[in-house]
């Protein structure tokens, strides 16, 4: 079964957030990081995937195809990854 790093669940954050806000800098300001963090975690994540995941404009983001794939499976696995667990007694 493959296993997803704290890294990766980051990056899919940070990825999911620029989607939803439209914007790299909507995306650090609601996350507290800086737009050149945003920016190169999302370009670390497109080298990484080897697929461009969003088309960038001087007016708007907007996903490729790949991206809706990869944003759709970030919303799930994000999703379950914050769900509470309930708690084990021994």
């Amino acid at each position: 079964m493959p296993t997803t790093s704290l890294d990766d669940l980051l990056s899919m954050a940070i990825f999911a957030r620029v989607v939803e806000r439209k914007s790299f800098t909507g995306a650090a300001s609601v996350l507290g990081l800086s737009k050149s963090v945003v920016s190169a975690r999302l370009a670390a994540l497109e080298e990484r995937l080897g697929v461009r995941l969003l088309h960038r404009s001087t007016r708007r983001l907007a996903l490729t195809e790949d991206g809706l794939r990869l944003y759709e499976s970030c919303e799930r696995i994000l999703t379950a990854a914050t769900r509470p667990r309930p708690r084990c007694t021994a």
